[in-house]
This record gives C-alpha cells, structure tokens and sequence, in this order.
C-alpha cells in the first residue's frame, strides 16, 4: 500500500507493539502530528518540555521492560532530548527517540532550527540514523526498534527530515523481529563451574543487567543452588526480594555494612551484569585482590574494562544462569550462610538511623505493595530510599544510576506510572525537584496517581555533604535560600499540596497521600545537615573503608 513517511511511521510503531509515545510537537514534526491525530489509537502524552519527554520514555520503559518511545522537533527539540538519551544509554535502557529536521536539500546549510542531532547523539547511543529515503523509513524504524530492545539495550534516534514524512512510498506490513540470545560459551562455563565448586565463600553481585535481562527469577534459583550471599549495585535493587535471608542490601560508597563485611571475608566474587563504576569498586586495581573474580555480562567491552577478572562469561546474564543451573553441584555453606546472618543481626542492631528521612521511606513502605514503582532523583534522597526501602521486585526502582541526572525523576515518574498503570511514587529532593517542577502540569493533566514526596532541606544535600566532610564546611552555592511554597505550588498546577513538619505527621499524612485522587505533593521538612551514611571518602579505596570497619 502507498502511504506517506508520517503515516509508515505510525503503521511501523504500532507494529512494534508501541502504545504510548512522549513527546511535543513542533514545525519539523508536524507531519507526524498530524499522522498520530488521524490514526487516533496511539496515546501521545504531551509533556511541558522535551526532555521530560526523553525522561518519561525511558522511566516507562524501567517500569515495563518495553522500548520507550519519545518525539520533538528539530533543532532545540532535538537537543532537549540529549539528556534524556544520555541517561537511558548509561543505564541499558531501550529507547527510540523520533525527531524531525529540516527537508534532506537544506541540510547543512543552517536553516531555521536546523542542528546534526545524529553527530550530537552519536556517543550516547547503540546506533542513529537521518532517513534520506522513504523506501527505507519503514526498515530503518524496524532495525532501530530491534536495536534498542536486544543484546545490552540502549537508545537510538531515528532523525526523519520533513520531506521523507510527506513523500509517498510502498509500505508492506511485517511483524517485530525476534532476539535469540548467543548460546553461552561451554569452555567458559566448564571453568566457572569449577571455580564455583572451589568456592567456601562465594558473593553475588547483582547488576542492573539481571533486570534487563529478565533474569530475577533464575538469579535466585542461583543464589540457592550456589549457598551464596547476594548484593545489588544500586542499579541491580529489585533484582533480588529484599526480604530474602541472603540479601545482603546495596554494596558500595553508601552500601550497608553487612554487604562490606561479605565483600571483605568472601573468596569469590560473582558479578552478574554489572560494570564495576567507581561507585562500587572504588580503587579498581586494588579491588577484588586475593580473590578469585567471575564476571558475567553480555559486552564484551564490559569484560576486564574497570577490573581484571580471573573468569569470565559473555552472554545473555538469563540465559547464563539457565546454563548454569543444571551443571554445577548444590553447595553446602551453612557455616559462610551463619556468619552472613551474623552480619546482618549487627546491622539491624547499630546501623537503625532515625533520621526523618529514613523515618518518612520506612513508613512509605508500609503504604505500598511490592509491585509499587518507586522513582527518585538524584541525591541524598536517592540513597535513602535505596538503603532504606526494601524492593522486592525487579523493574520497581526507578533511578538515574550512571548518568546521576537530576531532574531525572518527574518525567521518569510519570512514565512509570503511565507503564505500570497503578499509583507510582516520586522521592525527590528540592534542588532535584525545582529542574523539572514543570511536568508536574503534565501529571494533573493525566490525572495520574502519583504521589511526590519532596525532602525539604533547602539546600543541595549530597554536595553540601561533601563541602562539610572534605571542603573545612565551605558552604559554596549550595544553600539554596528559596523561598518557594510546595502546597501552595502544587496547589497552583491543580495538585494536592501536603506538608511533613515532624514525625507525629509521617503516618496521617502518608495515609491522606494514599487516599487522594490525582497526583499528590508532600513538602516533607528534613534537616539541612541530615547525611547519608556510610560514606567513602575521596582517595580511599572500597577496600580501604571495609578493612576499618570491625
């Protein structure tokens, strides 16, 4: 059938089983508009800015699995989603960013809102692409969906100049490609096995890449079958029930001491779809010595980058794990499994913080079920939340991890919320929250149920942190001194504004929070100097902090 680009653009999302698109129109996506409009079945979300857009997508595929799918215009548009691609590309998040440009004959000559937002991209996506044929569009769509959605996921834009999406071309109907997972290296998984079995003091790292794999499921069937001890990077929480007597919680800068003290008494480290950031392994070359270290992960490029493994596997982290099951023996570590919960006693014991924060996630806990989706921002507020509320399933823990990009969590929210089609949180901060305040509008006019818990310290917590640990209290810019009123905020967007002031509040508050319909803002009134702990100072090594901490 002959159809214009506009509409082989809409017949090909559709195909790829897309069902919402994030975006805002513009001159150089108008087209395209107009296709959505005609066509009537694909739900747009029009957000008050293209980056929240960008965020929305990738926060909706967090929450779903599914490729995110996000439009703006050229030029400014364009690199409004810059962004938003940035942190979908450092976490594995599949995504497909459409946006317009100018007709192929006035490419570079500087034309009105004209910008090479496929050289801008490249470093921060799988793959880009300017469609300078119609008899390619419907293709090129197809292979960038397959892209985004297979091998380590990712983002890919699709620059689609104006006149391909008024030209005519042949469109035959196709069904989505499917991935098949490389079959796992046999040698390499001889020699894990063997490495397994030696093993007296095996841990698990769970990365992200467990989640993107889908690969919860078989990590715990692993992690019984191994006798072993399981931490999550900050990416990996959810990857493992919380709840499990073999979860140790995060490993790292603001990890629990539990999952410090396995690290340091353990023999093998097992590291599931992780990439060792310095976050985690702290000084890289020192990390992991005297142990034997097993990496799995489906880059290859990932493989000895930050530390040097003694075995690896490259391959899909499930379908490794179902490789894995049924050939290496049942362990039998009772005494490592005793000394584990001795850990996690001590813990439970002399690390309880009774900080208003942790006091306000602690309770929001109790108002959730494991299925929740759980957003953050970046800061304090996210390392609260991923120390203190226990995440049971994979895909519930919504977080900006290796971009760190704040104003992250309103779009990422949204989308979640949009994906799971159940009430979401948000827990930002207020220098997080005052980037992105604006698509607060866009939850109203979805009549979305979110609930934003905003920790009110007025300042730029995790910064002045560090300015008060290793800058002698130098206070540079990050007090913030505005003077800007939540409730009556979130009040002016048609949102329920709420107020914290101090602990008698959290469970009435959080109770009112849960009963009310449409989005919900919650000023939640902490303390300027309140900190996230533990912390590694500059310089010192993972292993530095571990070795004092007896």
């Amino acid at each position: 059938m002959n159809l214009n680009g506009a509409e082989i653009l809409i017949r090909c999302l559709k195909e790829q089983n897309v069902d919402t698109v994030f975006g805002y129109p513009g001159g150089c996506v108008l087209d395209i508009y107009d296709a959505i409009y005609r066509d009537g079945s694909l739900r747009h979300i029009l957000t008050a800015h293209e980056q929240g857009a960008a965020h929305a997508a990738d926060g909706y595929a967090r929450a779903t699995g599914k490729t995110g799918v996000c439009i703006a215009t050229s030029g400014p548009g364009a690199t409004n989603l810059v962004t938003g691609i940035a942190t979908a590309y450092m976490d594995s998040i599949p995504l497909v960013a459409i946006t317009g440009n100018v007709t192929v004959s006035n490419l570079g000559r500087d034309s009105f809102q004209e910008v090479d937002i496929a050289g801008i991209t490249m470093p921060i996506t799988k793959h880009n692409y300017i469609v300078k044929d119609i008899h390619k569009l419907a293709s090129t769509i197809r292979e960038a969906f397959y892209i985004a959605n297979s091998g380590r996921k990712g983002p890919v834009l699709i620059d689609i100049p104006k006149n391909i999406q008024t030209e005519i071309g042949d469109f035959t109907p196709s069904s989505p490609s499917e991935y098949k997972p490389k079959a796992v290296n046999a040698a390499s998984l001889s020699a894990v096995c063997a490495a397994l079995e030696r093993a007296k003091r095996p841990l698990i790292l769970a990365g992200g890449g467990c989640i993107g794999s889908n690969a919860s499921e078989n990590l715990f069937l692993f992690a019984k079958r191994l006798q072993a001890p399981v931490c999550s990077t900050l990416m990996g929480l959810g990857s493992y029930p919380a709840s499990d007597e073999q979860f140790l919680g995060m490993i790292g800068m603001h990890g629990t001491d539990a999952a410090a003290k396995a690290f340091r008494r353990a023999d093998t480290v097992i590291a599931c779809g992780m990439r060792f950031s310095d976050r985690v392994a702290g000084n890289r070359i020192r990390f992991g010595k005297n142990k034997t270290i097993i990496q799995f992960d489906i880059d290859a490029a990932e493989i000895d980058k930050n530390v040097q493994t003694d075995l690896s596997v490259m391959a899909d982290i499930d379908e490794i794990f179902k490789a894995l099951l049924p050939v290496f023996a049942q362990g039998e570590r009772k005494e490592w499994l005793k000394e584990i919960a001795a850990y996690k006693e001590y813990e439970t014991n002399h690390f309880n913080c009774r900080l208003p924060a942790y006091k306000i996630i602690s309770a929001l806990r109790t108002f959730t079920d494991a299925d929740t989706r759980i957003a953050t921002d970046v800061g304090q507020h996210q390392m609260w939340t991923a120390q203190y509320y226990s995440f049971e399933k994979p895909r519930t823990f919504i977080t900006s991890g290796g971009l760190g990009t704040m104003g992250f969590g309103m779009g990422a929210a949204i989308g979640a919320c949009i994906g799971s089609k159940k009430k979401t949180v948000l827990v930002t901060g207020d220098g997080s929250f005052h980037m992105n305040l604006n698509e607060l509008c866009t939850a109203v006019s979805q009549n979305l149920p979110l609930i934003i818990l905003l920790m009110d310290n007025n300042c730029l917590g995790m910064v002045r942190q560090w300015q008060t640990l290793f800058y002698h209290k130098r206070y540079s810019q990050t007090t913030l001194d505005r003077k800007t009123d939540y409730v009556r905020l979130a009040e002016a967007f048609g949102a329920t504004g709420l107020t914290i002031a101090g602990e008698k509040d959290i469970q009435p508050v959080l109770k009112k929070a849960f009963a009310a319909e449409g989005p919900v803002l919650v000023d939640c009134k902490i303390g300027i100097d309140d900190k996230v702990l533990p912390m590694i100072a500059p310089g010192k090594s993972f292993e530095d902090i571990i070795t004092n901490l007896d």
